[in-house]
């Protein structure tokens, strides 16, 4: 068995789920979007639990695909992930001791960062990342020396 990415337990995980999903059925901007789409709330959390204890404790116990579902949803947008990292953050620093807390929360932003490049920003266009200066224009092609 593989130790865990982040040296978390089941219970917290659980924790997290409940105290973040009921952040955002409080929210003005995020509470209709997830309203729209999650009937069963107590299935939704104990789905997410499964993907966060795939993703923290390497159990292979989830076999959703989130972009899939965030795509599809039709309704969510890049802008609403800096929302949903910021409750994010907030319930693992209430819920962590801060190691925990900052390791959790670097992994949260990098899937987050990941999710959001698939999605429409406000214009209704896909995010593509920025690669860098050096990926987008060609290098130029050094002089041979001697001719």
């Amino acid at each position: 068995m593989m130790p865990p990415r982040i040296p978390v337990t089941e219970a917290q995980i659980d924790r997290v789920v409940l105290q973040f999903y009921a952040r955002v059925r409080a929210h003005p901007a995020l509470g209709p979007i997830f309203a729209a789409h999650i009937t069963d709330w107590p299935a939704h959390e104990e789905k997410i639990g499964r993907f966060w204890r795939n993703a923290l404790l390497l159990q292979r116990c989830y076999d959703g695909n989130p972009m899939q579902a965030h795509v599809a949803a039709g309704n969510v947008k890049t802008q609403h992930f800096a929302v949903w990292l910021s409750l994010f953050d907030a319930v693992l620093e209430q819920e962590l001791s801060p190691p925990l807390a900052q390791a959790w929360s670097a992994l949260v932003h990098r899937i987050g960062r990941g999710l959001s490049y698939g999605l429409p920003q406000q214009d209704g266009k896909a995010q593509m990342p920025y690669l860098g200066e050096a990926l987008t224009k060609k290098a130029p092609v050094p002089a041979q020396s001697g001719e």
